[in-house]
């Protein structure tokens, strides 16, 4: 792992060309302005970052988080007490956008309030011009923006706006080399996220992700072991391999490796009990991996496999490259290979063109699947993507009455599969202390269920025998053993 003392570096020198050493150059540089600003002022300087959308984001703001540590920032537990506020954004849907949106007019006031105050934007929502246009115009008391490529670049860029004392805009169109070994500060101490691949291949009609991240690269599995070796001496018990498309690892890469192979590597690194993944397409979904999931035992019988939709010609329009006879046949060879699996899916209702018999196939699918979890979810139209300008837009009162069926036929399903669970044990690893009830722990199932049972915080991060006394519809009630 590459590690740097940053009390080591001469900032008085020329910045490095290696893009690792560089970073923590600036780093060093950051944190010298810092340290003088709080020496002034009597008090530390503080961050708060917000993250919106997927856990690629969620992992990525870890890094933001340890890269801000390094330069002498502590955390901050609301953004208006900040001296320094990032929000690592997604443009899937419509609404994360809003919420930035309204987030930064809040801020305007606390700037006034605080002229230390910095606003930093990144992530998805940052690749599109028309968001930078509006940036620009609209909110011009933010202080950096940059995307999804150069996330690694935050010391510069923050440097850069303390020397210039002018906003400072950095979007790359394509992405660059992966730079890896930054600092990072894990939400959770026992468990954490490896990034095993970047970007995406598969330009789904309605979806903006492969115009934000880029085409897919994978990272060359030394790298992904190594790193999973260096959490497991951490301390870390359960990773969770991502990707925008994990089932497609390896394409492009020099050596001769698939995603199924990776997972049997990593089912071998000592110290790691739980593997998990995602996310799966269905397209790309292999026997291979089917069988490396059923052979290593310490990935997670659980798999998140996207269908979005039963009709053929919805899924064609999606260009997502399966049919629902296939799609059903994946779900029929995972679970005669692993019969206790856990299948999760997405659901999007209200695409351009669906109708009610398009959501009776989807309703279909849902009945022969019989998922244990789904996220669901109303179509938003994404500019720039081919679904946005298709001329059937479905009503919106008319999506809501779909959205609606496709509850009433997947919640009970849920409901059905949990209280199956009722009367066994299971392994549960300890997440969190329940914020509804502090006398009580929150887990995971290696099905990925969600569990409360009594417990206190000393229990985190260890794995306990739970036994199932009571269940609701997204959530188990437990004892310990």
């Amino acid at each position: 792992m590459f590690e740097v003392d940053l009390d080591n570096i001469n900032t008085s020198s020329v910045p490095p060309l290696d893009k690792n050493e560089r970073q923590y150059y600036y780093m060093a540089k950051v944190r010298d302005i810092i340290r003088e600003k709080s020496r002034e002022r009597g008090k530390p300087f503080t961050f708060f970052i917000q993250t919106f959308g997927c856990q690629m984001n969620a992992h990525d703001s870890e890094k933001l988080r340890g890269m801000l540590r390094e330069m002498d920032y502590e955390e901050a537990e609301e953004e208006k007490n900040a001296d320094f506020v990032i929000y690592n954004t997604c443009c899937v849907r419509e609404n994360a956008e809003n919420k930035v949106y309204g987030n930064l007019g809040y801020l305007k006031h606390s700037k006034r309030e605080n002229p230390h105050m910095k606003i930093a934007l990144c992530g998805c929502m940052m690749q599109q011009d028309t968001v930078l246009q509006t940036i620009r115009q609209k909110y011009k008391h933010v202080d950096i923006v940059f995307g999804t490529f150069n996330l690694y670049k935050l010391a510069e860029l923050m440097y850069t706006n303390f020397e210039t004392e002018a906003p400072v805009f950095d979007i790359w169109k394509e992405h660059g080399d992966i730079v890896e070994d930054l600092p990072t500060i894990r939400h959770f101490k026992y468990k954490a996220s490896v990034n095993i691949m970047f970007g995406c291949n598969n330009f789904c009609s309605y979806c903006i992700v492969p115009y934000v991240r880029g085409r897919e690269r994978s990272r060359c599995s030394a790298d992904i072991i190594n790193e999973i070796k260096a959490l497991a001496a951490d301390g870390v018990k359960e990773v969770t391999l991502l990707g925008q498309n994990v089932n497609s690892y390896g394409r492009g890469l020099e050596e001769e490796i698939t995603f199924a192979k990776l997972l049997r590597m990593v089912n071998e690194v000592e110290g790691i009990e739980r593997i998990r993944f995602m996310t799966s397409h269905p397209k790309d979904l292999s026997d291979e991996l089917i069988y490396a999931m059923r052979d290593c035992e310490k990935v997670c019988k659980h798999i998140h496999l996207p269908v979005q939709a039963g009709n053929d010609e919805i899924l064609r329009v999606m260009n997502r490259k399966y049919t629902k006879q296939h799609y059903l046949g994946l779900v029929e060879k995972i679970r005669k290979e692993i019969p206790d699996i856990a299948i999760t899916t997405d659901i999007m209702v209200g695409f351009p063109g669906e109708t009610k018999e398009c959501v009776e196939d989807t309703i279909d699918v849902i009945k022969k699947a019989r998922f244990n979890g789904a996220f669901t979810f109303i179509y938003s139209k994404r500019t720039g993507t081919p679904a946005a300008v298709m001329e059937n837009q479905i009503p919106e009162d008319q999506v809501k009455k779909n959205f609606n069926r496709v509850l009433e036929a997947l919640n009970p399903i849920i409901y059905e599969l949990n209280c199956k669970k009722v009367g066994k044990v299971y392994k549960v690893m300890a997440d969190d202390v329940s914020t509804s009830d502090e006398s009580y722990i929150t887990g995971r199932l290696e099905d990925n269920s969600l569990v409360h049972f009594k417990g206190d915080r000393s229990m985190i991060g260890d794995i306990f025998d739970v036994k199932i006394t009571d269940c609701k519809t997204f959530y188990l009630i437990g004892e310990k053993v």
